[in-house]
C-alpha cells in the first residue's frame, strides 16, 4: 500500500532532476528557459545591451574569470546567435522570454539584408555587434535591444551613444 506513494514521490524527484527539454522550457522559470536556450547558467553570467546611433550590441561575460565551462557556453552560443539573427531566426529570443513577438524582431528578419551582425569573442566571454545605416532597422534594432534590457534587468542607459 506504501508503494505507491514513494513510487510517486521517486517519479516527482526524477522528473524535476531531468533537464529541462525545449518544449518543457516554456514552463520553466526565465533562468531555466533560459539555460535551456543557451547553455549557461545565468547567475553566472552577466548581459548588457548597448544602443549605438549605428546599432547596438549584446555582451555576455563570466563573473568569475575562472569559469571556463560558462565562458566557452558564451562563446559557442553567440556566434551562433549572430548566424541565426542574420538569417532573420529570432526564435532563441522568443523562447528565452516566453514571449510571441519579441519587439523589434518582426522588422528585423523582415530587414535582414540591411542588418550586420558579428560576433567578437571577448576575454570573458563574448560579444555580437549589430550595425545598420537602415532607419527602419535602427528603430527595430533599438526596440528589441530596450527589451531585452527591461527583461534582463541590466539597467544599461536606453539612449544610443555613438560607437
Amino acid at each position: 500500500m506504501r508503494l505507491l506513494p514513494i513510487t510517486c514521490l521517486f517519479t516527482i524527484l526524477g522528473a524535476a532532476a531531468a533537464p529541462v527539454t525545449a518544449a518543457q522550457h516554456q514552463h520553466g522559470s526565465a533562468d531555466q528557459r533560459a539555460h535551456a536556450v543557451m547553455g549557461f547558467d545565468q547567475e553566472r553570467t552577466t548581459h548588457h545591451f548597448v544602443l549605438f546611433t549605428d546599432g547596438g550590441a549584446i555582451d555576455v561575460a563570466v563573473k568569475d574569470r575562472a569559469d571556463a565551462r560558462n565562458r566557452d557556453a558564451i562563446r559557442s552560443h553567440l556566434p551562433h546567435l549572430a548566424a541565426m539573427f542574420g538569417s532573420g531566426d529570432f526564435d532563441a529570443p522568443m523562447l528565452v522570454h516566453d514571449a510571441r513577438n519579441v519587439p523589434g524582431t518582426v522588422t528585423m528578419a523582415a530587414r535582414k539584408a540591411a542588418i550586420v551582425y558579428r560576433y567578437v569573442e571577448t576575454p570573458n566571454g563574448g560579444r555580437v555587434d549589430i550595425r545598420t545605416s537602415d532607419r527602419d532597422a535602427l528603430e527595430a534594432v533599438h526596440a528589441f535591444l530596450k527589451y531585452q534590457i527591461a527583461e534582463h534587468k541590466t539597467g544599461d542607459p536606453l539612449t544610443p551613444r555613438p560607437r
